[in-house]
């Protein structure tokens, strides 16, 4: 099969290290959209999508964000799966009718997070039920979109849900230690929390981080699986009622 061509939206307010990151995690042909300046795909002739995280909160009345937002339901509403990060997890909650709201706490470093128990998601398949991975987030999903599934979760938050082709995260699967210190510097944290968590930022934790990576094998994987069942569907003389389904 040919490489899958994956839409990033990049709400980073222009950040290097985002395109960095997912340029290094997305094993993909990608066209990157700086969301933040009004931009997104012309058209929905993608394999799937990406949103990234942002500096922003998705109740905030952007225009910039409204435009993104119309995309995204366009998109979904073709059935392009989709994956967010952080802001896009709380972007892609939003646009299928969850709530977003500021949690009146700041979770930032490196954080142990548990899949829930009743669930056998594919977005987590090989990773660890308690797993470690790196969060900076003051907002929270706290009411998931009607018939989505959680996934995920800390005492903060929940960190992942599914709805039909639709994935998000809460946490920073992407992020590196260059990308975690230059976040935390830029964070108006009292000098005690500041070099608490940056003592957090060492190549143990990284490593053990590194296992919540998954994520994005398995969501390329989920689009080609997608991208097939399409493809069989569509083909002449076959019954779409038989082919292989994008749920688990």
């Amino acid at each position: 099969m040919s490489q899958l061509r994956i839409a990033v939206l990049n709400a980073s307010h222009q950040g290097e290290n985002t395109t960095r990151n997912f340029r290094r995690e997305l094993d993909a042909s990608l066209s990157e959209f700086d969301a933040t300046e009004g931009a997104v795909p012309d058209g929905f002739d993608y394999d799937g999508a990406v949103v990234t995280g942002s500096r922003s909160s998705v109740y905030w009345d952007d225009d910039w964000m409204q435009s993104t937002k119309e995309w995204v339901a366009d998109a979904i509403d073709r059935g392009v799966p989709f994956f967010g990060v952080c802001w896009g997890h709380q972007l892609l909650a939003d646009v299928l009718g969850g709530t977003v709201k500021d949690m009146g706490a700041y979770e930032v470093g490196y954080s142990e997070i548990e899949q829930l128990e009743q669930v056998d998601s594919r977005l987590f398949e090989g990773i660890s039920d308690s797993f470690t991975a790196f969060t900076s987030h003051s907002d929270e999903v706290v009411e998931l979109p009607p018939g989505a599934e959680p996934l995920a979760e800390n005492h903060y938050s929940n960190h992942g849900f599914r709805k039909d082709r639709v994935f998000g995260v809460q946490f920073h699967p992407e992020y590196d230690i260059r990308t975690a210190r230059e976040l935390v510097h830029r964070k108006e944290l009292s000098d005690d929390r500041l070099e608490s968590v940056l003592e957090e930022i060492t190549e143990e934790n990284y490593r053990r981080a590194c296992e919540a990576k998954q994520v994005f094998d398995n969501f390329l994987a989920f689009v080609r699986e997608v991208k097939m069942a399409d493809v069989t569907a569509d083909a002449p003389g076959t019954d779409a009622s038989t082919s292989v389904g994008c749920s688990d």
